[in-house]
């Protein structure tokens, strides 16, 4: 069975249809065997949701083929630029895709990865900030993050010469990473209190090789961590990223997609835990497209997303669910209302 087919075996109405949502974490790439672009991410944005603008997250897509390695990945940007170009129009509907862009450029440079950003930064005024994976662990079952990157990537006296360059161009950094990494990342929070950085995935609790089974003591740990990271004040959180096959629910195993209800069940503490420790104006819902479609639907994902705040103030659903990324992004000045 093919994955449209699949996750088409589970249907939902949806919930609070005309709720305002920027989508802050999606992809876009063209690979042999699997294809996410323009009109792909459309038809899932378009499932049922009001998702008003989105934010595309360096994927190591299009990069350019000839010049300088180290500007190789501007031609992200140039590529998402387009496809932000070809949304603005109007003519493939209201939604502005890819209002924020965020590439990549090697922090490792240290302060010759400034000349990397300022390329980025003229390639499109949508560019916003980077991420450079730093998701590494000592198990084979784990695969490290396409950067490739050292052990203590964040701790290395390059990468933080590297990372001082986003501040003095006030740009933001968001930071992939695994559960056990948490820590470090607090610690570079707290050396550059001044940059923005964005708290991906829930910073990847995982669930496979040496931690299949270890949910429990992983979640303890886990929550100490995270509500640690949150006494920073420039952190915000991404609320999503934790169906991926490496979080170890198991979702996309089944003959079926998971339900919104559990999608609830198995990651709602995850979001309490968040939510009361960043609090909702440093939170935001996110996809993690397409790869969380491994597991459920668009439709179905922000159903369950729904579902977990549906307490919540107005004031507080409208944080979660639009104005905390277009804060973090800076996304008003290029014109992204919720509508």
């Amino acid at each position: 069975m093919d994955q449209a087919n699949w996750l088409a075996q589970v249907s939902e109405d949806i919930i609070e249809p005309e709720r305002p949502i920027c989508d802050p974490h999606h992809h876009l790439w063209d690979h042999p065997n699997s294809r996410y672009l323009l009109d792909e991410l459309i038809a899932d944005t378009g499932s049922g949701h009001n998702v008003v603008s989105t934010v595309f997250v360096e994927c190591a897509s299009m990069y350019r083929a000839d010049g300088a390695e180290a500007l190789r990945p501007v031609g992200e940007t140039e590529f998402v630029n387009g496809v932000a170009a070809m949304s603005a129009s109007g003519g493939y509907g209201a939604m502005r895709a890819c209002a924020g862009i965020v590439s990549y450029a090697d922090l490792t440079l240290g302060t010759a990865a400034g000349e990397v950003l300022d390329a980025h930064t003229a390639a499109s005024p949508r560019f916003r900030g980077i991420r450079h994976a730093a998701g590494w662990d000592a198990s084979d079952a784990v695969r490290n993050s396409h950067t490739n990157p050292s052990q203590r990537l964040l701790a290395d006296p390059a990468f933080r010469e590297g990372f001082a360059e986003l501040d003095r161009r006030g740009l933001s950094f968001d930071a992939w990473l695994y559960h056990r990494q948490i820590p470090e990342l607090t610690a570079l929070a707290r050396a550059f209190p001044g940059t923005t950085i964005i708290f991906d995935h829930f910073g990847g609790p995982l669930g496979i090789g040496p931690y299949a089974g270890q949910r429990e003591a992983i979640f303890a740990r886990w929550r100490k961590d995270v509500a640690e990271l949150a006494r920073c004040e420039n952190v915000y959180a991404k609320l999503g990223g934790l169906v991926m096959p490496i979080n170890g629910f198991g979702f996309h195993k089944r003959e079926g997609p998971a339900t919104s209800d559990e999608l609830v069940a198995a990651t709602g503490r995850y979001h309490r835990h968040a939510i009361d420790c960043f609090g909702p104006r440093r939170c935001m819902f996110e996809s993690n497209f397409p790869v969380d479609k491994a597991s459920c639907s668009y439709a179905v994902l922000w159903n369950a997303f729904k579902k977990l705040v549906a307490d919540a103030s107005e004031t507080e659903k409208a944080w979660l669910f639009h104005d905390a990324a277009a804060t973090a992004y800076r996304l008003d000045s290029l014109g992204d209302q919720a509508a």
